[in-house]
């Protein structure tokens, strides 16, 4: 998976195409991940010790990998990889060519 809890992305479709948030959570086995502020879902919750009034409680909605894409220097791109001399792997942006921090 190229994209990593912290990461800039990008929605590329879908209902919040176009939206843009930080990488929450990122959930490998499913290609899936939680975008802050996007893909809202209404969640009906019960009254607990942390919420005791219960109701209807907003929050984030997983979202596929492949419709979000990474944003670098203000656009988004595709990630590469590329070996250095000393033989690490780092991470790069196929539009600049440029190391994905």
């Amino acid at each position: 998976m190229n994209i990593k809890k912290g990461m800039a992305v990008r929605v590329i479709s879908g209902n919040s195409r176009g939206e843009e948030g930080k990488v929450l959570h990122v959930f490998p086995k499913k290609d899936r991940i939680i975008i802050e502020g996007v893909n809202l879902i209404k969640r009906h919750t019960r009254p607990s010790q942390d919420n005791p009034q219960g109701g209807i409680v907003e929050r984030e909605g997983a979202l596929h990998v492949s419709n979000v894409m990474v944003v670098h220097g203000g656009k988004p791109t595709r990630v590469g990889f590329k070996k250095l001399d000393d033989g690490t792997k780092i991470r790069v942006s196929k539009r600049t060519g440029e190391e994905i921090g």
